[in-house]
């Protein structure tokens, strides 16, 4: 088995031994940019996670949701039903992230009127002059030190990280607030505020086909040419390259003519490539948002 799916068949975000986590309560990708790239009423594959992006996608499409942590997959299938869901692990780090921010100036109060605003440059202005201050950016850059990450975070899940992390991270949220309104950005809502999105079951939840699998097994299982659309997460995000070469071709071999694929990772090895659409994405947090024809993959 490849060193690649054993780190996330381990359903943990740390080195420790233990049972398999609901790793996400909810995720941070952009479903808009999928929406605006696979053609409706298209099979497409995503990654089950927390269920949002599957149920975003069920209304307009046929969509197979796949993961390999058992424990993930359950809680996706409880959302779709309607069950409100919790935070996961994810959520948890970030939530004693944000019990420090008021030490940073970061006051709720503060940080709630910022959340309202909708104008990018009024948005830009407050960030300037009340939130992106010297102790925010000092506590920023120890939170996301390395130091810092291996207390949490597996060394798989930290090799692909770029360097001054902090720096990085506060870039990716100057790109968010300068181009999207925040008060119809529900990824600022979370990410700022700690507030998970709601989302209702969809009525086409039926059109949802959970699969436990990893994502490469499943599609070397599945008819060529079967799907039209690949929404892939962040997968690759701390597995060899042996696992990234198989992913690709399973995905190439499943994908149809003109099959798309969408891919996230928190590196940013490819943020200067053309496919990159990773501002467009208003969850701010993704160095890459790769959208491609399956065939360049």
């Amino acid at each position: 088995m490849s060193t690649a799916v054993t780190i996330w068949e381990r359903g943990r975000l740390d080195a420790r031994v233990g049972p398999r986590q609901v790793l996400f309560g909810r995720m941070y990708e952009d479903t808009s940019i999928e929406l605006d790239v696979f053609e409706p009423g298209s099979r497409v594959l995503c990654i089950a996670s927390a269920g949002c992006t599957a149920m975003r996608l069920a209304p307009h499409h046929d969509v197979v949701a796949v993961d390999i942590n058992p424990i993930q997959l359950e809680y996706a299938a409880r959302r779709i039903e309607g069950d409100p869901g919790f935070r996961g692990k994810a959520e948890r780090v970030m939530d004693f992230m944000r019990f420090f921010a008021p030490l940073a100036g970061w006051w709720p109060s503060r940080v709630r009127a910022f959340v309202e605003l909708e104008d990018p440059a009024e948005q830009m202005e407050y960030w300037g002059g009340a939130l992106n201050t010297w102790r925010f950016r000092t506590a920023l850059d120890g939170l996301f030190s390395i130091t810092a990450l291996r207390s949490v975070y597996a060394p798989r899940f930290l090799d692909f990280l770029p360097k001054r992390l902090g720096k990085v991270m506060r870039s990716r949220m100057e790109r968010c607030f300068e181009r999207h309104p925040n008060r119809t950005n529900p990824y600022a809502r979370s990410l700022l505020l700690g507030e998970l999105s709601s989302d209702p079951p969809p009525p086409a939840g039926e059109r949802i086909q959970l699969v436990h699998a990893d994502a490469a097994s499943y599609l070397e299982s599945q008819p060529p040419q079967s799907f039209d659309g690949f929404t892939l997460s962040n997968i690759l995000d701390g597995v060899d390259e042996a696992y990234r070469q198989r992913l690709f071709a399973a995905v190439k071999r499943a994908a149809a003519p003109d099959a798309v694929t969408v891919l996230r990772s928190f590196g940013d090895a490819d943020a200067g490539s053309p496919a990159n659409r990773a501002a467009d994405d208003r969850s701010m947090l993704w160095g890459t948002v790769l959208v491609r024809p399956a065939r360049a993959l």
